[in-house]
């Protein structure tokens, strides 16, 4: 079962250029890294709000993207554009539900 997730997060207004910008990069980035499945940045309806749409085969292969030395200092400077922490939502396919 892919390890999909939908995190949400606040950009900085003075931030929101150099963010799109990042994106545009991390996107490329991951189209080519071994495992990942889909990665897709969003603007949402509130001003300021961001989404990422990330899938992968397995958890192993996220944790492989945050390690890639490409991402490191990517993920730093997008990291530094937020306004807050983000929120990490896990999706699952409808079968099987995980239990719990």
């Amino acid at each position: 079962m892919p390890f999909s997730f939908l995190s949400r997060f606040r950009i900085r207004d003075d931030r929101q250029d150099e963010f799109i910008a990042l994106a545009h990069e991390m996107k490329a980035l991951s189209a080519k890294e071994p495992g990942t499945l889909h990665y897709q940045f969003y603007r949402l309806a509130e001003p300021g709000m961001f989404a990422v749409y990330e899938s992968f085969i397995d958890e192993d292969a996220d944790a492989a993207h945050m390690e890639y030395p490409h991402n490191k200092p990517l993920i730093e400077r997008m990291v530094a554009c937020m306004d807050g922490g983000y929120e990490r939502e896990m999706l699952f396919d409808l079968e099987p539900h995980p239990k719990g």
